[in-house]
């Protein structure tokens, strides 16, 4: 049985379709047991003989003909449909794209909940998506806090970044704080060697930094050619961080003083980085619409050469059944079902 599924799957691309070749015998049978009940109806009506007589005689051989290619056509059609393949051809394919580094805020300030379920979870279901809408551009993941480091270097394997992604909590960089600047300095090795033209960040963070130097940081990127997109996650306005008293029930973020802390999104700050670099900021939204904004933003940028492989493809051979199929279909009106005209003398 597993020998019979491994060679339906190497002839066929979308073997699924063969199981509407079990519906074909249905047509015939049908045919015949619509054409047994008129058949029926008629003698019930009178005789049959008289009303053959009366009447231009229907050809039961030649209504089968008809049937039958319908049927033929039918099946042909599940086959095409199904993608025969067999032989192979060689093709040398050349990938390119931009190299994009994804630098993502895991800070404590990340759990507010001013987008749900918290900023966190929203700017990773972001980076998802962002990924859901990429071909061939390689991209890097770099998570960041008190400091950052390349969790993922540049890859055009996309299923790796998103094992990756999920498994990213705010515990991820062990130490606490938010350094964009030092993310950006670390995005910035997580390129290596490459055109600059083909350089892009996106940040994505609620804009709070201690002491890092992001403009400076972000001026050495602009010096490399690299563009960066900053994505602002939170509110203006701020927001609690939920955190576990020290009762073990629900509470807010304290600092040492055991006052709230309050946590803001810093708008002009990532203005000024993303203007800093020729790129562009954006608010985080619920819809993610700011994502489609850079793909549009980035389009026109020069794609370099990333990579050149050979690949086998198998050869596509529908196109016979398919002609095969129209040409039943075109053949049946032509085929008469009915003899020769008999009437009484």
């Amino acid at each position: 049985m597993d020998i019979l599924i491994s060679l339906v799957a190497q002839l066929w691309r979308d073997p699924e379709w063969l199981w509407g070749l079990l519906l074909v015998p249905m047509v015939p049978v049908a045919y015949f047991v619509l054409e047994w009940r008129a058949r029926a109806l008629i003698a019930r009506l009178g005789n049959l003989d008289v009303l053959r007589e009366s009447a231009v005689e229907v050809s039961t051989r030649m209504r089968a003909v008809r049937v039958f290619l319908f049927v033929g056509a039918i099946a042909l059609g599940f086959a095409a449909a199904a993608r025969p393949q067999w032989g192979s051809s060689t093709e040398i394919v050349h990938s390119t794209g931009l190299d994009i580094v994804l630098l993502l805020d895991t800070s404590l300030s990340m759990l507010a909940e001013d987008l749900k379920p918290n900023r966190l979870e929203s700017a990773k279901l972001e980076v998802a998506t962002f990924l859901d809408k990429l071909k061939s551009d390689r991209v890097a993941l770099v998570p960041f806090a008190g400091t950052a480091f390349i969790q993922c270097p540049l890859t055009l394997d996309y299923s790796a970044v998103r094992l990756l992604l999920s498994d990213i909590t705010p515990y991820t960089v062990s130490e606490e704080g938010t350094q964009i600047g030092t993310a950006i300095r670390t995005g910035l090795k997580a390129f290596g060697e490459g055109d600059d033209r083909s350089r892009v960040m996106v940040l994505i963070t609620d804009g709070e930094d201690q002491g890092s130097n992001p403009l400076e940081a972000a001026q050495m990127a602009a010096d490399e050619g690299v563009r960066i997109y900053a994505i602002g996650v939170g509110s203006p306005e701020g927001e609690l961080i939920p955190d576990t008293g020290i009762d073990g029930r629900p509470d807010f973020l304290r600092d040492d003083h055991g006052s709230v802390v309050k946590t803001k999104l810093n708008e002009e700050a990532l203005r000024e980085i993303a203007i800093e670099t020729g790129g562009e900021y954006y608010r985080a939204s619920p819809g993610g619409r700011e994502l489609e904004a850079i793909l549009e933003s980035i389009s026109d940028m020069e794609r370099t050469r990333q990579s050149e492989f050979q690949t086998v493809a198998r050869i596509d051979r529908y196109q016979t059944p398919l002609a095969c199929s129209v040409l039943l279909f075109l053949v049946i009106p032509f085929v008469p079902e009915r003899a020769a005209t008999r009437r009484r003398p």
